[in-house]
Order: C-alpha cells, then sequence, then structure tokens
C-alpha cells in the first residue's frame, strides 16, 4: 500500500489535485475531513469542498483521532484521502481549550503529543491501504508575530518533513502545478 503527500501553499491546488488522484485510483474513496467549522468563513471553505466531492465518496470527519480513524477505514480495496494535516495539527494544539500566551515558550498539550506520534508510527508500519494526505506548506513567508503562530508554522513544518519521510510519493503543488519531489509521477 502506499502513502502519498500533497502539500503546498493556500489555494495552491492540492486538494483538487489529491481529489484528481483518488479519483484516478478507481478504488472506494474515504475523505477524511479534519476541520471544524469555528466561523463562516470557515463554513464556505468547508461547504465548497463538499460541493466538489463525489456524491459516492463516503466522508468521515475526525478532528483530532487521525491515526485512529486511518486504522478504522483504511483496506487494500480502498484510497483514503485526507485533507488536511494543518488543519489537524490546529486541532490539536488546542484540543484541551487553552490559551497560548503571546510571548515565550508554547507547552503543547498531551494530546497534541500522543496524536501526533500515532500518526506517524502507523505510518512507520504502513497502513492497510493507500493514503493521500494533504498539508499546507506554510515556512515559505515572513516568521509568523506571536508566540502560538510561530509555533504552530514550526510544528507544521516538522511535521511535513516527518510525514515526507515516510510516505512513497511527496508532491508540492504550487499554482495548481504538480512537482513530485519524491517517488514516481502521479
Amino acid at each position: 500500500m502506499s502513502v502519498t503527500l500533497v502539500f503546498g501553499g493556500a489555494r495552491s491546488g492540492k486538494s483538487a489535485y489529491a481529489e484528481r488522484l483518488a479519483r484516478e485510483s478507481g478504488k472506494e474513496i474515504v475523505y477524511v475531513a479534519t476541520s471544524r467549522a469555528g466561523d463562516g468563513e470557515m463554513a464556505t471553505r468547508i461547504a465548497h469542498h463538499r460541493e466538489r466531492r463525489p456524491p459516492e465518496w463516503l466522508t468521515v470527519e475526525e478532528e483530532l483521532a487521525l491515526a485512529q480513524t486511518l486504522r478504522d477505514w483504511c483496506a487494500p480495496q480502498r484510497l483514503v484521502l485526507v485533507d488536511c494535516l494543518t488543519l489537524w495539527l490546529s486541532n490539536l494544539m488546542f484540543c484541551d481549550g487553552r490559551d497560548y500566551p503571546e510571548v515565550g515558550a508554547i507547552d503543547l498539550p498531551a494530546c497534541f503529543h500522543q496524536e501526533r506520534a500515532a500518526l506517524l508510527d502507523l505510518l512507520d508500519e504502513g497502513p492497510a491501504g493507500d493514503v493521500i494526505l494533504v498539508s499546507n506548506e506554510v515556512g515559505m513567508g515572513i516568521v509568523p508575530w506571536g508566540a502560538i503562530s510561530r509555533s504552530f508554522a514550526d510544528e507544521a513544518g516538522r511535521l511535513n518533513q516527518a510525514v515526507a519521510a515516510r510516505a512513497d510519493r511527496a508532491v508540492l503543488v504550487a499554482a495548481g502545478l504538480p512537482l513530485v519531489l519524491k517517488g514516481t509521477p502521479c
């Protein structure tokens, strides 16, 4: 079974590209949505993603327990598409409802460390089916203002590196154009 990381900047076309790969696989598709609609703008984004998905795709919404969700849904005849890792990471950073200081060291909650480790352990074992993981590349701009924003950018970069190291294929998408960085072209 294979793991593909598709990553890029905001509105780069990464989700559309990952969805095309899923459609072309010929497999049953399970779409794992990690976002939550915390405001109207995010609700609009979620609605846009829902409208794009074929009706035969099964959607599973999971904000935190991604590794267990992959264990539950991965199978040889199925492709699981996760969109996206950075929203999941953000959910984990705030999983216990804490407020973070504007300056100083950030102490991430235990669930962050546990769930991140569980995902990487699963990728080390090799999931029971094909998986496409979508993620944002957040480290190509200015250094964010504020401790939690810097921590998020650092953790997203670390997660992307760790997932890419374990993936069979890594594809950077910019302006809707895929660039295969690891593995065979799609």
